[in-house]
């Protein structure tokens, strides 16, 4: 009966392996996605210290599922407030309903009526307030507001964001100024994020806490306007991943049929 549960193990181990590569190709065209893999351990049912050669496995067991934070490739969109990062580092957001900040590599951003800068569900992305010149006047990050009329009481008419992640406002008289800087956060262990959904994720105590910065400062990457990053999933790969995880369940299932029959043959000598 051990071989009966040894694979059942590896199928429930070939479904998991099929979900995550199905997730994966199921954000192939999800803007700022990362993609993730399924890692095994094998279990050993009873290890024998006086002859080692009698061990016995009981089939594997998921270890972890890593998500994979490479570069995606950059898409150009010709919109101002398309941003990438053109390296590591993540966009900081906060939740305006549960004041909680995620982090997202979506640079898909907009503005609303009064000035916030968004993501596209709404949620208020961070930047460091800055003086004339551009210069940050606090390491603590808030939420990016442009004023949408200047001083002399002419409207906001563009948005655009610098490199180095200023951002700059134009109004109708011509005039501009610099209304904030994006902030990076920046995390010792990525791996460790949880994802949370809507391409966002939030910190967890194996990631670290995060370290906010400027773009394209301290190994943050800067910033690439008029693009965005897309999903890092490559379809071959992940076809060819599906097919081995494919053959790896039909295995599992024919191991479990070759298990029945010889205990049906035993039952039956029984009888």
């Amino acid at each position: 009966m051990t071989a009966f549960y040894t694979s059942l193990n590896g199928l429930r181990n070939a479904e998991t392996d099929l979900s995550v590569i199905a997730n994966n190709i199921a954000n192939a065209e999800t803007a700022g996605f990362k993609k993730s893999s399924a890692q095994f351990a094998d279990i050993v049912a009873s290890g024998a210290s006086a002859d080692p050669r009698l061990t016995v496995g009981l089939g594997a067991t998921v270890s972890a599922i890593n998500q994979d934070f490479s570069l995606g490739s950059i898409e150009q969109t010709g919109r101002s407030l398309d941003l990438a990062i053109d390296g590591d580092g993540f966009f900081a957001i906060r939740d305006v309903e549960t004041n909680e900040t995620v982090f997202t590599r979506n640079g898909n951003l907009q503005i609303d009526g009064a000035g916030n800068l968004q993501d596209a569900p709404g949620k208020s992305v961070q930047a460091f307030p800055v003086d004339a010149n551009g210069t940050p006047t606090s390491t603590v990050p808030a939420d990016a507001i442009v004023p949408v009329t200047n001083a002399g009481g002419f409207a906001l008419s563009s948005v655009t964001i610098q490199p180095n992640g200023v951002i700059q406002a134009s109004y109708s008289d011509g005039s501009t100024e610099a209304a904030g800087r994006l902030a990076i956060a920046d995390f010792a262990a990525p791996d460790g994020l949880r994802a949370i959904g809507q391409t966002n994720w939030e910190a967890t105590g194996i990631s670290g806490a995060p370290a906010y910065g400027s773009p394209g400062a301290d190994n943050r990457g800067g910033i690439l306007s008029g693009a965005l990053e897309r999903s890092n999933v490559d379809l071959a790969e992940e076809m060819v991943s599906l097919i081995t995880a494919q053959r790896n369940f039909q295995a599992n299932a024919r191991a479990i049929d070759t298990s029945t029959q010889i205990t049906q043959t035993i039952i039956n000598l029984r009888s």
